[in-house]
């Protein structure tokens, strides 16, 4: 657990950055549109770039970096975009996994339909697209 002293209407994205030294989540567009940016919160996938820290209260965030559990094992949709070979330049990595995680701990059999409406709003300028919609189906037969 970390607590910061910041202005209450800095964005989490910066604090999680600039105070906590943690790289991802990432600075997209700063507009909650690309999802480069998402960390989640209470397990929701929220955008962190317009998030201001003091409506965070006690809430659990999770990044990038504690998807597995923070015990150094890879989460299974982080497993499931390693072996459906998802990586492009992975600049947008953390939006896709953080929002597929959340999703899927909502709904772990979803069809297909219901993929491509969990995850509408991202972007990955690399076409990765089709690459990814495998993956969340890998991870949720997983």
């Amino acid at each position: 657990m970390h607590t910061i002293t910041a202005d209450p209407d800095m964005p989490l994205l910066y604090a999680l950055r600039d105070d906590l030294g943690l790289r991802n989540p990432r600075f997209g567009c700063g507009l909650a549109q690309c999802g480069a940016c998402t960390v989640q919160i209470d397990g929701e996938a929220v955008r962190s770039c317009v998030t201001p820290v003091d409506s965070i209260g006690s809430g659990k965030i999770v990044t990038l970096a504690g998807l597995g559990g923070g015990n150094g094992k890879a989460h299974k949709i982080q497993e499931a975009f390693i072996e459906e070979q998802v990586p492009q330049c992975g600049y947008c990595l953390n939006g896709w996994l953080m929002t597929a995680a959340a999703f899927l701990e909502t709904n772990p059999k979803p069809s297909d339909a219901e993929i491509r409406e969990a995850l509408t709003g991202l972007k990955c300028r690399c076409g990765t697209h089709y690459s990814i919609m495998r993956a969340v189906k890998r991870a949720a037969q997983a």
